[in-house]
C-alpha cells in the first residue's frame, strides 16, 4: 500500500478551542508544525467568510493564547509557541492606529509648547531692557556675608561674657553648672555610628580602620567600605587623622581641669560663684575646641599647605574647603587670633543689641548661653538654634539690628 511521505512525517495533531470577539466558538484541528499565520487564515475562513479576499485581513487580526495572555507570532509554529492540546485561543481584531494629526492641530500643539517654553537670554534682555540697572557685585556680596559671619562671632563672644555675669547672680546657678557639666561630657564629634561600625567589622575590617573610614566619609557605610578597599595596601592607613591627636589631648586636659573646678564651685557664692562660672565656661569652650573636617584637611594639605595653617583656614571659614583655600591664597584676613576677640563694648552695634528687650530677656536664660557657646565653635548649628522657640527670637533680633545698622 502506498502512503504519502507527508503523512508519515506529519506532526502531532492538536485540537484547539478558538473563540472570536462576537462570542463564536469552534474546534480547529492543526498539526504542531502549522504556522500561526496559517492557523489564523483557517480561523478567519470559519469566522468571517470572504474576509481573505482582503489581504490586510490577516494582518489586522491576531491570535492570543488565553491562559498565558500571550500574543502569538505569525512566523512561529504551533509547537514553537508551546501550544498544547485543548488550549483556548482568542481571535481578536487589532486596534486601528490613530489617524495622523491635522495641520491645524499640529500648529496648535506647537503654539502651546512655545507658550510653555522658558524664555531664552535674548527674550529676557528684551523684556528687561527698560528696567533700571541694579546689578550686585558678587564679590561684594560675598565680602558682606563674610563680614557678617566675622561680626557675629565677635558679638557672640561679647554676649557670652555679659550672659555669664548675669547668670552668676541667678539663684539657679547650680542648675546651670549641671548643664555646663553635661555639655563637657558631650563628645558628639568622637561618636561613631554603632550600626555602621558593626557592619564594617562584620565584613572583616579592623575596628580602628573602620572608625577612621566612617569619620572620613560622614558615617556612610558604602563610602567607608570603598575607602577601606582603596587604601587596603596604604602604609599610612592606620595613621591618625590630621589634628586628631592634639585635639584629643586638649579635650582630656580640659575635662580633667574642669572636674577639679566644677566640684567646689557648687559651694561657692557671690564673687566666687561668678568667677567659677566664668572658668567653667572657658573650659567648655576648650572642650568644644574647633575640629576640622578631616577630608578638607587632607585635600588642602595635598595642595602643599602646612597642617597648622590648614586648620586655621578651616576654623576661620567654618570648615568650608573652597573658602579656606581662598583664604590661604589671599591676604588671610581675618586672622585666627581675631576670632576670639569680642566686639567693642562702646560700639553703636553692641549698644543697640544690649538695649533690645528680647535680647535682654534672652541673656537671663541659661539655654541662650549654651546656644551662643555652641554656635561659636559650630557655626553650622546656627539653623538649629534659629528654629528654637527660646533662642530663635534672640538670634533674629541680633541679625535685624546688624542689617539695619549696616545699611546706614
Amino acid at each position: 500500500m502506498f502512503v504519502q511521505e507527508e503523512k508519515i512525517f506529519a506532526g502531532r495533531v492538536l485540537r484547539l478551542h478558538v473563540c472570536s470577539m462576537d462570542g463564536a466558538e469552534w474546534l480547529e484541528e492543526v498539526a504542531e508544525d502549522t504556522t500561526v499565520e496559517k492557523l489564523k487564515e483557517r480561523c478567519l475562513k470559519h469566522c468571517v467568510p470572504g474576509s481573505l479576499e482582503d489581504p490586510k485581513s490577516i494582518t489586522h487580526h491576531k491570535l492570543i493564547h488565553a491562559t498565558s495572555e500571550k500574543v502569538l507570532t505569525d512566523t512561529k509554529t504551533v509547537l514553537e509557541e508551546n501550544i498544547q492540546d485543548k488550549d483556548v485561543l482568542l481571535l481578536v481584531k487589532k486596534r486601528a492606529p490613530p489617524p495622523p494629526p491635522k495641520m491645524a492641530e499640529v500648529s496648535a500643539e506647537e503654539k502651546r509648547k512655545q507658550e510653555q517654553k522658558a524664555p531664552d537670554k535674548d527674550a529676557i534682555l528684551k523684556a528687561t531692557a527698560n528696567l533700571p540697572s541694579r546689578s550686585v557685585d558678587r564679590s561684594v556680596a560675598h565680602h558682606n556675608m563674610r563680614d557678617f559671619q566675622t561680626e557675629l562671632r565677635k558679638i557672640l563672644v561679647s554676649l557670652i561674657e555679659v550672659a555669664q555675669k548675669l547668670l552668676a547672680l541667678n539663684p539657679d546657678a547650680v542648675e546651670l553648672f549641671k548643664k555646663a557639666n553635661a555639655m563637657l561630657d558631650e563628645d558628639e564629634e568622637d561618636r561613631v555610628d554603632e550600626i555602621a561600625l558593626r557592619q564594617l567589622t562584620e565584613m572583616g575590617f579592623p575596628e580602628s580602620r573602620a572608625v577612621k573610614a566612617l569619620r572620613l566619609n560622614h558615617m556612610s557605610v558604602t563610602q567607608a567600605m570603598e575607602w577601606l578597599i582603596e587604601h587596603a595596601d596604604d602604609p599610612m592607613v592606620d595613621a591618625p587623622l590630621p589634628g586628631q591627636t592634639s585635639l584629643e589631648a586638649a579635650s582630656e586636659a580640659g575635662a580633667s581641669s574642669t572636674e577639679a573646678i566644677a566640684g567646689p564651685s557648687l559651694e561657692a557664692s557671690g564673687e566666687e560663684a561668678k568667677d567659677e562660672l566664668t572658668e567653667i565656661f572657658k573650659k567648655i569652650r576648650r572642650k568644644r575646641e574647633f575640629r576640622p573636617d578631616p577630608r578638607a584637611v587632607i585635600g588642602l594639605m595635598e595642595m602643599g599647605f602646612d597642617e597648622k595653617e590648614v586648620v586655621d583656614a578651616l576654623r576661620v571659614n567654618n570648615n568650608q574647603q573652597n573658602a579656606a583655600c581662598e583664604w590661604l591664597l589671599g591676604d588671610r584676613k581675618p586672622s585666627p587670633e581675631e576670632l576670639d576677640k569680642g566686639i567693642d563694648s562702646a560700639s553703636p552695634l553692641f549698644q543697640a543689641i544690649l538695649e533690645n528687650p528680647v535680647v535682654q530677656l534672652g541673656l537671663t536664660n541659661p539655654k541662650t548661653l549654651l546656644a551662643f557657646e555652641d554656635m561659636l565653635e559650630n557655626p553650622l548649628n546656627s539653623t538649629q538654634w534659629m528654629n528654637d522657640p527660646e533662642t530663635g527670637p534672640v538670634m533674629l533680633q541680633i541679625s535685624r539690628i546688624f542689617q539695619t545698622l549696616n545699611r546706614t
